[in-house]
């Protein structure tokens, strides 16, 4: 009878191994992210390149950040109403639509958008300058890649997440009224009144904070698994997609945090002010 032939084990060496390239990562990427602080503190980059990547980031992601909000103002508004409506509380739509798209869905669903459509192109095309030498190129004509190339993309992606999440929250918002009234017969003062009512400005910056965060992560991410691609167009393809699923991963597990602590945080400062008071 043959033998089968079973692949081994992961070996305790290989698990420190995989352990140690993991936190050397880590540190790898604090560095680019310090070096690229510093070179952008020292001299700051040229605004014509800041310009160029909010609109290759922003303007261009436009359509894609707006029908992602869209639709899902649209899905929720219809989930919202058909489980509501025989409880007699079809008045909370709007409501639900406002407080998921302002403080979850908008901000996380634009992230994902934009990883997918600017963090991967971003990732390949500083993976494509590194395996064609064009990196070093720069380096041999004393010309910093962290200001030049980094530094453009982190500022104009961590200023323009927020605003591309603001649009996404309006248009989901915009979405859910026009279901909600349209074609299931609501009032629109029985869409939109309460939302003032019961979203705070807290909410808002919630959204925004966590706009702000992700919008740093995927820049940062993108740039670091770009600026260390080797091997070739095969080494391309492999650093992009690791920077996309890398992204998702800490989008998600940012998130999570960001909204335990932001409702802490929130929670302390209501019991301090009614101490005082």
């Amino acid at each position: 009878m043959e033998e089968k032939n079973l692949e081994p084990l992961p070996t305790l060496r290989e698990s420190i191994f995989k352990l140690f390239r993991f936190v050397s990562g880590l540190g790898e990427y604090g560095a680019l992210i310090a070096s690229t602080a510093k070179a952008t503190l020292k001299k700051p980059p040229h605004f014509h390149l800041i310009l160029k990547q909010l609109y290759d980031i922003g303007v261009t992601s436009l359509p894609v950040v707006a029908i992602t909000g869209f639709f899902t103002g649209l899905v929720l508004a219809a989930q919202s109403f058909y489980q509501l409506s025989d409880k007699g509380l079809a008045g909370a739509t709007g409501l639900m639509v406002g407080k998921a798209m302002i403080t979850e869905l908008g901000p996380v669903l634009t992230a994902f958008m934009v990883t997918g459509r600017v963090g991967a192109a971003m990732c390949a095309e500083l993976g494509t300058m590194c395996v064609t030498e064009q990196v070093d190129a720069l380096q041999t004509m004393a010309v910093n890649p962290h200001r030049y190339l980094i530094a453009p993309r982190l500022i104009a992606g961590t200023f323009i997440m927020p605003l591309l999440t603001i649009f996404s929250m309006v248009m989901g918002i915009f979405g859910g009224y026009l279901i909600s009234v349209f074609y299931f017969g609501m009032a629109p003062s029985s869409y939109l009144d309460p939302m003032p009512m019961h979203i705070s400005m807290f909410d808002l910056m919630t959204g925004i904070i966590k706009s702000f965060v992700f919008g740093v992560l995927i820049m940062t991410i993108s740039c670091y698994k770009g600026i260390k691609t080797s091997g070739g167009a095969a080494g391309v393809g492999q650093a992009t997609t690791s920077s996309v699923v890398i992204s998702y991963c800490f989008i998600l597990f940012t998130n999570f945090f960001l909204t335990v602590a932001l409702n802490i945080f929130r929670t302390s400062l209501s019991k301090l002010v009614s101490d005082s008071a």
